[in-house]
């Protein structure tokens, strides 16, 4: 059938033939980077991974751009509020946006270009605009003309008329219109950031620099663009009246959106979380209390476009999932299967007469469909019971199910943990609950010594300790695993 994908412009599905085949240029919105990340934000990053690692998987060669926005209002004001210069402050939220990525399992983008590097090319962009009769200076200030660009409106559904300007567009009297957006801002008085232009001193407007940056890395026309939902106008719709207005040919041909994430509060009342309602985690808040391939699997759960509800009550079941997949992997460890992930995603049609067929063919039948995740995750976890039952048909069937289970999870960014490992770390909420690691260790070496010593009394007698401690102990030929939890 092939890959199909909800184009947000278009508002149906459609087959994915890129411009080249064989080759995908896929341009995200990243972060501006102020803060630390927080769930929302990890949505985006975690959607738009799995998409890449999907079309890969399916044999397509993916330039993958993500931007960072390293200058505009808010890091300005964070930057007087804390004394750092712009350097020091977005370095410092760059680092920290690795460093949760990593622990999302998230991989990285082929190129992440910064805006503070692409003034040129923002600047060559305002001036291909300024020519073309859709954009205006107004003191130091440039514009663009919205009203001159007639497809306006097209991704978001929006039309001219019906657009309010005193909703969610700042009146200025230095504009034409209303409606009209920034390309450069002229330096106000005490502001110590600012550049060179032929319109004077200043920097860019936020629109601008994804048009740019977009263009010079994958062309003045590519395959995918996409974000957060928020995006879609006025940023997105922006971008389009730019680059389009500026190239004078159709920029991007599928646009693709994630929604919102939802905070479920204690009444069970759902609202969108937003730093301004106060109500949002970051990334790096939860990892203390959850493993990253935990608010991963939270994460796909749902279908990338549907609302994503938050709430510790999702994160714990996202927990117990992981649990069983992992311990099917735990379970074909036991039995001698080598648990070592495949060079390359498994195919179905080598799957002839095996019972992990079924399961391999329904997880890529639903990631070509708009990338399904509920639904592929599903066929892992029928998987995984498959593997279960398939530890009495001798190594060879349990090897090749611990292929597929962690080949397709590769394609999802899961099981990259040792299963031995991932049960001993500590339950969500409770890092430092129950005894430590080598306190477990020392006591399994007790037992160990008293079972040789056909002390079976102290050997049930330290399993029982540990069992009140929340500590489950595997006993099997190869030695005694330990696990917190049941």
């Amino acid at each position: 059938m092939g890959i199909v994908i909800y184009n947000t412009m278009t508002r149906r599905r459609e087959p994915l033939e890129p411009r080249i085949p064989g080759q995908v240029g896929l341009y995200v919105c990243g972060m501006t980077v102020y803060d630390h990340c927080h769930i929302g934000h990890a949505r985006v990053m975690v959607v738009f991974d799995i998409i890449v690692r999907h079309l890969r998987a399916r044999g397509l060669q993916v330039t993958y751009v993500r931007n960072f926005t390293d200058v505009d209002d808010k890091i300005l004001r964070r930057c007087a509020e804390t004394g750092l210069t712009l350097t020091e402050l977005t370095e410092r939220y760059i680092a920290a946006f690795h460093q949760d990525m990593a622990a999302l399992g998230v991989t990285p983008a082929d190129m992440e270009p910064r805006a503070t590097e692409h003034l040129a090319e923002m600047q060559a962009m305002i001036r291909r605009l300024m020519d073309n009769d859709l954009a205006y200076q107004s003191g130091e200030d440039v514009y663009y003309a919205v009203n001159r660009f007639a497809r306006y409106g097209r991704l978001s559904g929006k039309s001219l008329a019906d657009l309010d300007a005193g909703s969610r567009v700042a009146v200025d009297p230095n504009k034409r219109n209303p409606l009209d957006f920034v390309l450069w801002k002229g330096a106000k008085a005490g502001e110590t950031v600012r550049w060179d232009s032929p319109w004077g001193e200043g920097r860019p407007g936020w629109h601008i620099e994804c048009s740019a940056m977009s263009t010079k890395y994958l062309g003045e026309s590519f395959d995918i663009h996409g974000g957060g939902l928020d995006l879609v106008f006025p940023h997105h719709e922006n971008e389009i009246a730019q680059t389009e207005g500026a190239t004078g040919h159709p920029w991007v041909r599928y646009w693709i959106h994630n929604g919102f994430v939802n905070v479920i509060d204690a009444a069970g009342e759902r609202e969108k979380m937003s730093k301004s309602l106060g109500n949002f985690r970051t990334i790096r808040d939860l990892l203390a209390e959850y493993p990253g391939e935990v608010i991963r699997l939270f994460i796909l759960n749902s279908h990338y476009r549907t609302p994503l509800d938050f709430s510790r009550e999702l994160l714990d079941a996202a927990r117990a999932g992981l649990d069983r997949l992992y311990s099917a992997l735990q379970g074909a460890g036991r039995a001698g299967a080598v648990l070592q992930p495949p060079p390359g995603p498994p195919d179905p049609e080598s799957l002839t007469g095996s019972p992990f067929r079924d399961q391999a063919e329904r997880f890529f039948a639903a990631m070509d469909d708009d990338f399904n995740t509920p639904q592929a995750l599903g066929a892992l976890f029928d998987l995984a019971r498959e593997l279960n039952r398939a530890l009495g048909e001798g190594p060879g069937r349990v090897a090749e199910g611990v292929r597929v289970l962690l080949g397709l999870a590769g394609i999802v960014g899961l099981l990259g943990a040792a299963p031995d490992q991932w049960f001993k770390q500590a339950a969500p909420g409770a890092e430092t609950a129950g005894p430590a690691p080598a306190e477990i260790e020392a006591l399994l070496a007790q037992r160990t010594a008293a079972r040789k010593a056909r002390d079976f009394a102290r050997a049930d007698h330290i399993r029982d300790q540990l069992a009140r401690q929340g500590i489950t102990l595997l006993d099997s030929k190869e030695g005694t695993a330990w696990r917190r939890g049941q």
